[in-house]
Order: structure tokens, then sequence, then C-alpha cells
């Protein structure tokens, strides 16, 4: 899976949407196939394929065998993912997600599908612990940063609701095609986003911590569309490994007390990781999955007749689709940390609403369409704040050298927790009604004091300046500091090989 970046044809703002679009296609693919399941699982065709089954455990483990699997291999991006790279984790990701599709729209059986659903699930881990540091590390502006990565999740929630439409139109069929399609054309996503990136190189901050610094300057060169030598070009080179050689230092090496109790290095590597597994594992908490898995059968439970229960569930998510829309035209504006802060206020009280409305002993018509809108204003105001921002946040405050672990501890907590609510509630929809979502109120309203408290704001500021907002007060300015890294950042540019400063084997 290498790249010449001698060869490649497209540069600057070329090069630029390429990626984006690329990364769209993948995070298209991750939404889809979140989605896709939940608009056939309960339909005739689909249980005539996995033979009928009776109890109320098999089709919840069909649908979180996708999740589980993801949830492994996040943690194995923890290993893999400084060598394979930014890029490699795509592809790869990309290239499993298209044989778990055929492997899937050919099911016969349990086994059959929940085998190919992890493969899907391996490559949607893959894709969801890499696109959001892929995009953040590719941005040449700190304000180009932010709205790419949200529009990026947006395409994400844009395949959920493709997928609930394409499943409402096909389920009108009585056929085995009918949910063999809809599976199936995951592929298409899969293959479009590997064709774009494999005509793309790695991140030039990979690049750099890798020591391929002639690399990492094309990449540099390409995305500036200057020549190496050019001002930017280098300003902005120097940044990166003076960056690099900071956290190089003994006093910031990573190790495990770090990373699980308590972080004592000077830049606070341990404490970004673990607040960036924690904001995505609270995500899942307010029961999203939830939502988009069971939509038809939580719309069903309340009443609504099989028809209008899919129409309302496809509904929801393209309004939750919208949601995302108005993130990256905002969140330079407001900054992250408001945006999560008040629309997860809003979330834990639409759904207190919903929650109220299926709780009470006599539905109506009235306590019916309020819980609609209800959970219609919890997905909208969701997809706003709580899908764009997690998702930047913890790539864009992980050190460099680190991203890779704090992308994979973030995709890692997004994907644990998915797989406990998406099994439990696939249970637990049916059997407790609304109990089941008084834990998500708790995670709406208990998210806020963590965001006020832990997330400190990051809009107009470049990757390597929000070291400084973690950092031991005083450290990263200080002329001691500053003066070393910038040595040895000289050194690592003068000899192109960071063993000088990071002890590191090349793979």
């Amino acid at each position: 899976m290498g790249f010449d970046t001698a060869k490649t044809r497209f540069r600057g703002k070329t090069a630029y949407r390429m990626m984006a679009a690329s990364c769209a296609m993948a995070f298209a693919l991750y939404g889809y196939d979140a989605g896709v399941l939940g608009g056939v699982q309960n339909t005739k065709p689909f249980l005539d394929a996995i033979d009928n089954p009776t109890d109320d455990f098999t089709v919840p483990m069909v649908a979180s065998s996708y999740v589980l699997a993801a949830t492994v291999i996040s943690a194995c991006v923890f290993f893999i993912g400084m060598p394979l790279g930014r890029r490699g984790c795509i592809l790869l990701g990309d290239l499993c997600v298209v044989v778990g599709a055929a492997l899937q729209a050919s099911a016969m059986s349990v086994p059959h599908i929940i085998v190919a659903r992890c493969l899907c699930g391996f490559g949607v881990g893959l894709i969801s612990s890499t696109v959001p540091t892929y995009m953040a590390e590719m941005g040449i502006e700190s304000s180009q940063r932010g709205p790419e990565v949200a529009k990026q999740c947006a395409w994400l929630i844009t395949g959920i609701a493709i997928a609930y439409w394409v499943d409402f139109g096909f389920t009108r069929m009585d056929n085995q095609l009918s949910w063999r399609f809809p599976i199936a054309f995951q592929a298409v996503f899969a293959a479009a986003s590997g064709l774009l990136l494999w005509l793309l190189p790695d991140t030039p901050r990979w690049y750099y911590a890798r020591g391929r610094i002639d690399e990492g300057d094309a990449v540099l060169a390409l995305l500036h569309d200057l020549p190496t030598d050019s001002e930017k070009v280098q300003q902005q080179k120097n940044e990166i490994l003076t960056s690099l050689a900071l956290e190089a230092e003994d006093e910031n090496k990573l190790d495990w007390k770090s990373l699980l109790f308590w972080d004592k290095t000077e830049l606070r590597a341990g404490r970004r990781i673990r607040i960036s597994f924690l904001i995505l594992s609270i995500q899942q908490m307010m029961g999203i999955n939830m939502l988009v898995y069971y939509s038809t059968r939580i719309f069903a439970n309340i009443g609504l007749s099989p028809f209008l229960a899919q129409l309302l569930a496809a509904v929801m998510n393209t309004l939750f689709a919208v949601g995302t829309y108005f993130t990256p035209g905002t969140i330079e504006k407001f900054g992250r940390r408001p945006i999560m802060i008040w629309t997860a206020l809003v979330c834990g009280l639409s759904m207190m609403l919903f929650v109220i409305m299926i709780g009470l002993p006599h539905q109506t018509s009235a306590t019916q369409w309020t819980a609609v809108a209800a959970v219609i204003v919890y997905n909208f105001s969701y997809g706003y704040g709580w899908v764009g921002c997690p998702w930047l946040y913890g790539p864009e405050i992980a050190p460099l050298r680190y991203r890779h672990i704090s992308g994979a501890a973030g995709s890692l907590g997004e994907w644990l927790f998915s797989f406990i609510t998406v099994f439990a509630g696939g249970i637990g929809v049916d059997r407790t009604v609304w109990k089941i979502w008084v834990w998500q109120i708790i995670a709406c309203f208990g998210v806020i004091p963590f965001v006020y408290y832990m997330c400190p704001e990051t809009k107009g500021k470049s990757l390597e300046e929000i070291d400084s907002l973690f950092a031991v007060p005083g450290y990263y300015h200080s002329a001691g500091a500053q003066e070393k890294a910038i040595q040895n950042a000289e050194t690592i540019s003068n000899t192109s090989h960071l063993d000088v400063v990071i002890d590191e084997k090349r793979d």
C-alpha cells in the first residue's frame, strides 16, 4: 500500500478535494452499514434466510456482531495504526467491506451472516479509527480542520439515511432481493473510497513521524501547491518537527500507567487519549445507535403500523442527517464546547419527554405523535452537536506521535459502548419499553459537566498549538523546552531520521 509521492499529478485544492471525497465515501459507508440492517431485520424474506429464529437473542446478536468486530479491530489499531499508516488503514478497511458485503448478501444462515458482518465490522472499525485523523492531519489551515471533519461526519449520517430509504423502497418487495441488494450496496461506497485514496498519499505528519522526511516534504508541498523550499512549507514543517521533538523527550513518553491511571508527563498525552476514549464512549451511551438500529421496532412498539413505522424511521434518520449539515458552517464560529454542551441539554430534555410519553399507561394518538416529535428533535440536535464535534475532538487534541492511538481509543469507546447499547437495547426495547431509555437521559445530562471541565476549546488553533492547551502550565513555551526542541528538530531535518530523538524502530 505504498505510494510514490513524486508521481502524483493531483496537487493543492484538487488533491484535498479528492481526499475529502474518499473520506466522505468511507464515512458514508460507515453510516450505511450501521443503518442498513435495521430496516430489513424484521422482514419475512430476511428471517426466512436465517431460518426464522424464535428467541430474543439471535437478531440482536447478528446486528451487534458487526459492532463487536469493530471494537476488536479498533483496539488493534493501537499497535498496527502507525506501521500501516492512515492511508493503509483506510484502504484495508475498504477491502474488508467489499469482501464482507459480498458474503453478507449471499448469506443463508446465522453463522454465515455473522462471519460476514464481522468482516465488515473489521473494515468499518479501521475506517472509523483513521478517517478523522487523516483529514485533520491533511489540513494546512487551522480553520480547515473543523469544517472538513464535520463534513465527513455529515456523510456518515447521510449514509444512515440512505440505508433507511433504500430499505424502505426494497422492502416493498416480497423476495430475497428485498434485503440482499441493500446489504450488497455498501460495497459501492467502499470501492469508490478505495479507488480515490489509491491515487493519494498518506499525511505529511505520518511521514515525518516515520522518519521519511523527503516524502513528508513532498506531501506538504503538494498540499500547499508550492515548492518544497517555500516559506509556508518550511514553516509548517518546522512546527511539526518541533512538536515531534517535544513529544520524544523522556518526560513525555507514554506508558500504560499514564494512559490508564494518572498522567505525569509534561504534555499530558495519557489524559488526552483518555478524553478521546471517554467522549465517544459517552456519545454512544446517549442512545443514538439504539435509535438507528431499532427505529422501526421503536415506532411499532408505540402502536404505529408497520408501514408508518418504516416511513417514520426513514424520515427520522433523514432529519438526523440534516442536523449534521449545520455543523461544518458553525463549528469554527461557535466552537466545539458550546455546541456539545447545549445540544446535550436539548437531547436530554427531548429524551425525557419521549420516555414520559411512551411510559404513560394509556396511549393515545397525541402521546404517540408527541413521542415521535420528541425523538425527531433528539436526533436532529444530536446530529448537529454530537457527530462531528466528538469525532474531531479526539484526534485533534492528541500529540502527533500518539494520534493513531487517540483515534483508535475514540473508535474503541464508540464501538464498545455501541455494542453494549445495540445488544442490550435490542432485548430491552421489547421487554422494558420505556425503562431502557433512562440510562440515555442520564448520559445526556452527565456529559455536560464532562465537556465543561475536561474539554478545553480548540477552535482556531493548529494541531501543534493545541499541545499548549494540555501541557503543564509554562512548559510548552518555556525557553529551555523550546530551545531543545528546535535543536532536535534541526537534527531531524538535517539527518532525515527521527531515530535520533524517537526510540521507535521502523517496521
